[in-house]
């Protein structure tokens, strides 16, 4: 079985934690680890052969190749990078393309890589039948045993029973109140989950037959594949005219094959801040609270903290939730409407919606500390043995600390090897390099100066990474 994780969302109903360059599913939001190494684990633990696939994008590469290595310990199939997002059924077709090519009946298991499950032996049962009728050559997909007249969810209505599992009757979309109230208390309706599993082959048959061009765009975006690094790279051109469409409404509402498994296994997308409140452990005044939290007086409320001290006096549902550079403080019935916040940052030119304070990078991460008119300090952690670009800057001139660790700078013609106290300074239009020899993290302290301080004013010559 080859688990296939999705890994493309952005993740913004749970902003400000997470945001476009690190969203949700990188982060640890409900256990020490993060919603992907959970997805990884559970993919790899249905059974000893189980390998990973991971679809992810260009932003994403290099900390979805961390975490599977962390994770998966070289039970991996490879990650594919789109291109350009084009939904569900594109991304699965390539993963089916790929398992194609050594075996074209190998079982896809689909799943997104920032949703919950808490109970890992009723997936693995859920699992079981639902193999055996993909195996057959049924298109499987999980609905989850509602618990509540959820409004936000698609719902799946069962059909005739088939040995563990229904056939689908119809899919649903998202209800009001009333008929998702309705829908719970006849007890043939489903959340629909996004999981699926199906044999690689099926899948390609069915999305020839129900949508060809998509199909057509997929093959040959495949066929034009190159390897990069740990990535496969598919034809962008091919790619970007491929139809944009979700497997259900590509495949799973127009094939006459499509069986549902029930699952009821501690299952959330963790889709809003109040959904991650419902799932988490609550105190005996209904609050989850995360962080340095003082509270008196407060029920009902999900509070986080990422540092600093949040004291929370007399308030009744709510959200707050404290990062480097934001604090957001919502009522917990309108969480949902945190995009229009995300919206309005973005208006306004600002970059919070995009990137945390920290910044993750191939090599390592940087942190902003300061900021003032044709200065900025950062403090920059590089991984042992990683490097950055060969590189140039021709707006800004930097200067370099060395706090912990060692560190190798090229500089114009020069090498030089610093230590902890000791520094060095790049010149505007100077080409350098910074490389971490050593076995531990290196830590240094950067003020740049100069007219403009952008990301962007960087000219790359020579990249470990393939970056542009």
């Amino acid at each position: 079985m080859l688990a296939v994780i999705l890994s493309g969302g952005s993740g913004t109903r749970l902003w400000p934690l997470s945001r476009e360059a690190y969203p949700k599913q990188f982060l640890p939001v409900v256990s020490d680890d993060s919603l992907l190494a959970e997805t990884i684990d559970r993919g790899l633990a249905l059974d000893e052969t189980a390998r990973v696939l991971a679809i992810t994008n260009e932003d994403h590469r290099f900390v979805v190749a961390a975490q599977l290595q962390a994770q998966a310990k070289g039970r991996t199939a490879g990650i594919i990078l789109e291109p350009v997002g084009r939904n569900t059924a594109p991304a699965i077709a390539l993963a089916a393309l790929a398992a194609a090519e050594e075996n074209p009946e190998e079982l896809l298991l689909v799943m997104p890589s920032d949703h919950v499950l808490r109970d890992l032996a009723a997936f693995r049962a859920a699992v079981a039948v639902g193999a055996a009728a993909a195996n057959s050559g049924k298109l499987v997909t999980f609905g989850i045993v509602p618990n509540a007249p959820h409004t936000g969810y698609g719902y799946i209505k069962a059909g005739a029973e088939l040995g563990g599992c229904n056939e689908v009757a119809a899919f649903v979309e998202k209800p009001d109140e009333a008929t998702a109230q309705r829908y719970l208390d006849e007890g043939d309706y489903f959340w629909n989950s996004g999981m699926f599993l199906f044999r690689a082959d099926r899948y390609l048959e069915e999305l020839q037959a129900h949508n060809p061009a998509m199909l057509d765009a997929c093959r040959a975006a495949w066929g034009e594949k190159q390897a990069d690094l740990d990535f496969v790279r598919v034809g962008r051109k091919a790619f970007e005219d491929c139809p944009d469409d979700s497997i259900d409404y590509a495949v799973m509402e127009k094939t006459r094959d499509a069986v549902v498994v029930p699952l009821d296994a501690g299952w959330s997308d963790v889709g809003s801040w109040s959904a991650l409140w419902e799932i988490q452990p609550q105190d005996e005044h209904g609050n989850v609270c995360r962080g340095d939290v003082i509270t008196e007086d407060v029920t009902g409320s999900y509070i986080h903290s990422e540092g600093r001290l949040i004291a929370a006096l007399g308030i009744s549902d709510h959200v707050i939730v404290e990062t480097d550079d934001v604090v957001l403080v919502a009522d917990r019935s309108r969480v949902q409407e945190v995009k229009k916040l995300v919206a309005k940052v973005k208006e306004r030119g600002r970059m919070e919606h995009r990137f945390h304070k920290k910044v993750h990078r191939p090599w390592g991460t940087y942190e902003g500390i300061a900021m003032g008119e044709r200065f900025q300090v950062k403090r920059i952690t590089v991984n042992p043995g990683a490097s950055l670009s060969l590189q140039k800057h021709h707006h800004r001139a930097e200067h370099w600390v060395v706090v912990k660790g060692t560190a190798t700078v090229n500089r114009g013609e020069e090498t030089l090897l610093l230590t902890e106290d000791q520094s060095t300074y790049i010149p505007l239009g100077v080409t350098h390099r910074l490389v971490n020899p050593g076995v531990i993290p290196l830590e240094l302290i950067e003020v740049q100066t100069g007219s403009y301080l952008g990301e962007d004013d960087i000219v790359r010559f020579e990249d470990t990474y393939n970056r542009v």
